[in-house]
């Protein structure tokens, strides 16, 4: 079925007609785009027309500011603290040899498993008054409360920290990927100019990887701006906690609107100033020679301080919370372990289960659409959908509730004028909703896997198959699923341990007495109770290693190709 559009110009004497051809895919594909972009433009919306409340004015007035600047503070220090290690361990691991070097290559990308607010209950058990830290230092020096200073884990220092571990892998993936595809002509450029490793590094490398260290940073920086749990359990308010505020203690609507927008204008922000940073520069690998890196090999006082900075962030980002963790869930052990637990366990995987299903589905759809499609509507419609995943938790919750909400009480009084009976919030009420808001968010995930993938089949195979009177729906059942099958799990995976880890739009969204690990971690860290908070956060950090391993069997597997 194809749906055509007809357009006569308007020039004089000229009968052309322009025919846009639109297949029912590309009509299911625009309003699958339409629906997920939808609450992004809803918070817009609202912020048009609802005008300017009291709560807004008051914010103003109070704590805007204070939303600014901590918001500022932590994205110039997770930033500079991110591309700092990232790239450093990344050119280490590349262009040297050093004992370690094999494990470090993919086991720095482990502290990714780690979600931050998860690194924040666990620093702060560690280094409190009472932890074992400051317990130590009192014992072995005799020292008393206000005999020594120790740094306050819970403050801005403290949010910068942990996400700077937990987010440094994106940095170090990408700049080492770029060293590894520039390695060996840029080292052969650089000694041609009688430059050394340090000159080579500064004057050579960095300038060619300078695309990947901005997309890490930048990843990492959407990562920081989306966070709720570290911030909100640090007591630093940013606009995550002043949007989940508006909404739950104030009961506005349009404040918490309005402050998602200003945040939605942040992130925006952060990305033109990474597409403007690149300019008209372009990075092009213009060298012939291989892949293969020329590592220099480090002597032995040289490759164990090498070594000893590898191991740190990853000592810091993974090891060390992965033990402590794993230490208070097995001495002080969680009182809620039990039916509790496996009834939070089976509501986080089931919705991480709906969702990746669905959105595995829906990114074959919008991929294999703007593959077929005669226009490049669909394609268009992918990159604004691919946004989605810029867009903090938080953002997405409220521009979902507000329309879903209003949606949810047309139903109830048409209902109830109908059959006299009131049915309650039917999409609110429940997980559809919840679910709604993850695709909103996650769906870039996986159609950015689909889409890498398709691509790489060559169009020959839909004109073989098309040969063999195959239509289109069975060429992407017999001939490209099966092709993609290892991608389509990955998508999946993926999607299932970012619905695992998410804390800011669970908790908003989420209906009356339903919990999942993350909101139980959350809740009963807030409460202090943090060794019963263990097991939760233990589960999430072991669900999110599944994708790590895959990572890090790639980079293995790229290695053993360069070499």
């Amino acid at each position: 079925m194809e749906i055509t559009q007809e357009v006569r110009t308007g020039r004089p004497g000229i009968g052309i007609r322009l025919r846009q051809h639109w297949s029912t895919l590309t009509v299911v594909a625009v309003l699958i785009a339409a629906l997920i972009s939808m609450p992004v433009l809803s918070v817009f919306s609202n912020v048009l027309v609802g005008g300017t409340s009291e709560t807004w004015s008051h914010l103003v007035d109070t704590v805007l500011g204070e939303f600014l600047g901590n918001t500022v503070i932590l994205c110039v220090g997770v930033g500079l603290g991110a591309a700092s290690i990232g790239v450093t361990t990344a050119w280490l691991t590349t262009m040297h040899d050093f004992p370690g070097r094999r494990f470090f290559e993919w086991g720095l990308v482990l502290p990714l498993a780690v979600p931050a607010y998860v690194m924040a209950y666990v620093y702060t058990d560690t280094l409190r008054f009472v932890g074992p830290v400051q317990s130590w230092l009192r014992e072995t020096f005799g020292w008393r409360a206000g005999d020594y200073w120790f740094p306050d884990v819970r403050s801005v220092g403290g949010a910068v920290a942990m996400f700077m571990f937990v987010l440094y892998p994106y940095v170090y993936m990408l700049a080492r990927a770029a060293f590894l595809e520039r390695a060996a002509g840029m080292l052969e450029a650089g000694r041609s100019l009688g430059l050394g490793p340090w000159g080579c590094f500064f004057r050579v490398s960095l300038p060619l990887a300078r695309p990947a260290v901005v997309a890490g940073t930048t990843l990492a920086l959407m990562e920081t701006l989306a966070d709720f749990g570290t911030v909100a359990y640090f007591g630093v308010q940013t606009f995550t906690t002043g949007i989940y505020s508006a909404w739950f203690s104030l009961g506005d609507r349009i404040a918490a609107a309005q402050l998602s927008a200003a945040l939605l204008a942040f992130v925006i922000l952060v990305l033109l100033l990474e597409r403007a940073s690149r300019g008209r520069a372009r990075f092009h690998n213009t060298s012939r020679s291989a892949a293969r890196p020329v590592r220099q090999r480090l002597g032995p006082l040289a490759g164990a301080v090498t070594a000893f900075a590898c191991f740190m962030p990853l000592f810091l980002g993974f090891l060390l919370p992965g033990f402590l963790l794993l230490e208070m869930a097995l001495t002080e052990g969680d009182a809620q372990f039990g039916a509790r637990f496996v009834q939070l366990a089976r509501n986080s995987f089931v919705l991480a289960a709906v969702t990746a299903l669905l959105a595995v589905v829906l990114a074959v759809v919008l991929a294999y659409a703007a593959r077929l499609a005669r226009t490049r509507l669909p394609d268009m419609l992918n990159r604004i959908v691919a946004l989605g995943y810029a867009v903090p938790g938080s953002v997405i919750a409220v521009g979902v509730l507000i329309p879903v909400t209003r949606l949810d009480n047309q139903i109830a009084a048409w209902w109830h004028s109908a059959f006299g009976v009131n049915p309650g919030l039917l999409l609110t009420g429940g997980i559809a909703a919840l679910v709604y808001a993850y695709l909103s968010r996650f769906l870039a995930v996986a159609l950015h896997s689909v889409e890498s993938s398709l691509g790489k089949i060559t169009p020959s195979m839909d004109d073989a198959s098309r040969s063999m009177g195959y239509g289109k729906w069975a060429t992407l059942g017999r001939v490209h699923v099966p092709i993609l099958r290892g991608s389509l799990l990955t998508a999946g995976l993926l999607v299932f341990v970012d619905v695992m880890k998410e804390l800011p739009a669970t908790l908003v969204m989420r209906p009356f007495n339903f919990d999942t690990l993350a909101t139980q971690a959350h809740t009963l860290a807030a409460d202090e109770r943090l060794a019963e908070a263990s097991t939760s956060a233990l589960t999430i950090v072991a669900v999110g290693l599944l994708p790590m391993f895959i990572i890090s069997r790639q980079i293995v597997k790229g290695e053993r190709v360069s070499t």
